[in-house]
């Protein structure tokens, strides 16, 4: 590192004035993470990479689909000089699972980023998340597939693929003292990951305190909730008024929704603009946010385990409360009987002095 360097990414009495973002998609992965972040308006990725949100570090953003790099080793040299010590401070961001590198006998690799300059051999992924991570001021895993394994990680897969956290340990702790951030999604809901982006950041700027996770590394305030707590459709399953079918506005729990118990916030923040969002435009909800996705959630499309039961312990009080709801609907949907225009007052009104 120069001089230069050292001195603008050095920690300020409050934080950092400088940072970079070494973003690496060569986990498992359709790189749908990276295309997703893309509509991001809450902040915009243009926003953070331009200096335009107050408060933040100066971002240097490395990142194969969004960077105006030629490239090559021009591309490369910033992961290579942080594996090496000398780039400091950086955040890690990793997309796609982490496949085992420890169950092929022999030569070959799962996938590969760049390589290795003396020998001109591939360097795995498992490579650089050992020589990163450890240096890294956070770690931050975007999607599914990084946060959990996702669908590379499923029964049956050849890769031995898992998670970040599996692969590092859940109790990793980053440079900067944090545990793994992990923003799930699939793909990732493109202001969920921005606005964690941007705390992370603010974190580092020494303006917000780090930024509180669950029990699975999720951030609180965006997956605290279930997909049914914040859907529209959730009313109805109160009152036991399930579709049928996918054309219907009503609950969708029996035709294979896991609302009820998933953690996710996109029925309430949509998914782009604050628009979409599975349930919002007809779609059931698959779980893809969750640890257990995909397989604790096969098949797709089938009413989930329990639902029958509780959609049938809650149907007579579903049928009850309904029929209640429409007498009450009934009942206020019609005006008092004084307004009226005839000649004598019946509202009841009683003047304290009478002429």
């Amino acid at each position: 590192m120069t001089t230069d360097a050292a001195q603008a990414g050095r920690p300020t009495r409050l934080g950092f004035e400088k940072i970079d973002i070494l973003w690496i998609s060569e986990g498992m992965s359709c790189d749908g993470d990276s295309v997703a972040m893309t509509a991001a308006s809450q902040p915009a990725i243009e926003d953070i990479a331009l200096g335009l949100v107050p408060g933040l570090p100066k971002v240097t953003l490395h990142n194969k689909v969004l960077s105006p790099s030629l490239g090559g080793e021009h591309f490369l040299a910033p992961f290579r000089a942080a594996a090496a010590g000398d780039l400091a401070p950086f955040i890690l961001v990793i997309e796609g699972s982490i496949p085992n590198q420890n169950v092929i006998e022999g030569d070959g690799y799962w996938t590969s980023f760049g390589n290795d300059p003396q020998s001109g051999e591939p360097l795995t992924v498992n490579w650089w998340i050992d020589r990163l991570a450890p240096r890294a001021w956070a770690v931050v895993a975007a999607g599914t597939c990084a946060t959990y394994g996702g669908i590379h990680a499923m029964a049956g897969n050849p890769t031995g693929c898992m998670g970040l956290a599996d692969y590092l340990g859940w109790d990793f702790r980053s440079a900067g003292g944090l545990p793994i951030v992990n923003v799930p999604g699939c793909p990732i809901q493109p202001d969920n990951f921005m606005e964690t982006l941007t705390w992370v950041l603010n974190h580092a700027a020494g303006s917000a305190p780090p930024p509180p996770l669950d029990q699975m590394l999720r951030p609180q305030w965006l997956f605290g909730k279930t997909v049914h707590e914040g859907c529209d459709r959730a009313a109805y399953y109160e009152q036991a008024d399930f579709a049928k079918d996918y054309n219907s506005p009503k609950c969708q729990v029996k035709v294979g929704c896991w609302g009820p118990v998933v953690n996710c916030d996109v029925p309430k923040r949509g998914w782009m603009g604050g628009v979409g969002g599975c349930p919002n435009v007809g779609g059931i909800c698959i779980g893809c946010t969750m640890p257990g996705f995909p397989d604790k959630f096969m098949p797709f499309m089938d009413q989930p385990p329990g639902g029958s039961m509780s959609s049938l312990i809650n149907k007579p009080y579903g049928a009850f409360i309904r029929r209640m709801r429409a007498i009450t609907n009934d009942t206020v949907n019609k005006e008092p009987r004084w307004r009226h225009k005839e000649p004598v007052l019946t509202s009841g009104y009683n003047p304290r002095w009478r002429p």
